[in-house]
């Protein structure tokens, strides 16, 4: 067998030589090729997310335990901030990048490389200030990796099978953060390995990836400069010309907004609103993200499956957006640990199938896929970041207006989501 023919059984895609064009994704993806993406993004999940569940809050009580909310919120918040700004701006270098290793294998390796060296400095931290400069650097680096690797999937994955990946993209999140927290609090003992042992093993997923992927390579030759107005087209689609994709937007960030409040908040909400002691937080967090993602894998799946199978996307996510802001309410008015896991269940299938229909549905209707795949995306992935840092900065206001209720944050945050569910109907280039 060559070697062509053996790629082609493996991934279904063209070999490294292949140029950047429209007819990249012409070939069906392999199942080796899905698992290799999905590991890669599970390594990233499993770095990136326990932080912001547990890590983070437990250091911050550690350094700053008199003003844990605020201190959280501030952290919080400017991470995503850069987050914010940096998916986008990688997302337009890697569609520039002509290394000889190809777009964005570069992107893959850097963005782990700088993920760990990120959260050693959170995980050495003494001070907030500290705390704040480590999660921005983590930050930088994995939307670095991030934007690289939702670029692959719009470079190498056809129409038919958009559903499909999206769902095993969709099943990465729970693998990663339930082994990442898992992970977070078997090795409580030790704050740096509760940090850095995740991150090896995200950079060691990317590392398979960039060694197997059949990555494009752009052909070195004269390009417009990348000035000012290159860099500020970086965070800007217009939505009159592109409405399909401004009402996706709308429809991501609504929903994240909601997500933003459950993931920032949680760890809080058992301490002041059921009471939960501060040292059984960990144990709670993972127990109640195990039950969550759990869901998500299962629903992922499921939804990606299904909307590939009926060729719908619209009625998958507005459907999926209506549950979780049920859910949520479900988790505001909650009196138990119990019912809260049960809320969080319901979260996690909702947010499931939410994902899977609305990743196929965004690439169907990506503007300029063919010169500006991975910036393009970046700045669709503002909606996923802006939220986490406008709520966190946002929620001690809610918080102090209503007393410290977390139920009324939770009902504003149910409130956010059910209008993603509507604005996502006007889209028109899917089903």
């Amino acid at each position: 067998m060559s070697d062509d023919t053996a790629e082609t059984a493996l991934y279904g895609l063209p070999r490294h030589g292949a140029t950047a064009d429209a007819t990249w994704p012409a070939r069906q993806v392999g199942w080796l090729f899905m698992a290799i993406y999905g590991l890669a993004y599970t390594g990233l999940w499993m770095a990136l997310l326990p932080p912001i569940l547990t890590g983070l809050t437990m250091r911050v009580h550690e350094i700053a335990p008199t003003h844990a909310t605020n201190s959280l919120s501030l952290v919080v918040s400017v991470g995503a901030l850069v987050a914010l700004l940096s998916n986008p701006f990688f997302g337009r270098l890697s569609d520039r990048t002509t290394s000889r290793l190809g777009m964005r294998r570069p992107w893959l390796i850097v963005g782990a490389l700088g993920g760990i060296a990120g959260l050693a400095v959170i995980a050495t931290a003494a001070s907030v200030s500290q705390l704040l400069w480590g999660w921005c650097l983590a930050q930088l680096a994995y939307n670095a990796q991030l934007a690289a690797l939702a670029a692959i999937f719009a470079d190498q994955v056809p129409p038919a099978q958009r559903g499909t990946v999206s769902g095993i993209v969709g099943i990465s999140l729970p693998a990663g953060m339930i082994g990442g927290t898992f992970l977070m609090q078997a090795l409580a003992d030790s704050t740096l390995a509760m940090f850095l042992v995740p991150a090896a093993l995200g950079l060691v997923s990317a590392l398979i990836l960039v060694c197997l992927l059949p990555d494009q390579r752009l052909a070195a030759m004269p390009r417009p400069r990348y000035g000012w107005r290159e860099f500020l087209g970086s965070y800007w689609i217009n939505p009159l010309r592109f409405p399909d994709f401004g009402w996706a937007w709308s429809s991501r960030f609504l929903l994240y907004a909601g997500i933003a409040v459950l993931m920032t908040y949680q760890g809080l909400y058992l301490i002041h609103q059921l009471d939960c002691a501060p040292a059984e937080v960990p144990r709670r967090v993972f127990l109640c993200t195990l039950v969550q993602f759990s869901a998500v894998a299962i629903f992922s799946a499921l939804g990606g499956g299904l909307s590939d199978a009926l060729g719908r996307r619209k009625v998958f996510v507005s459907g999926a957006a209506l549950v979780y802001a049920l859910a949520l309410l479900m988790i505001a008015f909650t009196t138990s640990y119990v019912w809260f896991l049960a809320g969080m269940a319901v979260t996690g299938a909702a947010q499931g199938v939410y994902l899977a229909a609305d990743l196929a549905l965004v690439n169907d209707v990506l503007p300029q896929r063919e010169t500006h795949a991975a910036g393009n995306l970046g700045i669709f992935n503002i909606a996923n970041v802006m939220p986490q840092s406008l709520m966190p900065a946002l929620a001690p206001g809610i918080l102090s207006a209503s007393g410290g209720s977390y139920t009324v944050l939770f009902v504003v945050a149910a409130t956010l989501v059910a209008l993603s569910a509507w604005v996502i109907m006007p889209v028109r280039g899917v089903r």
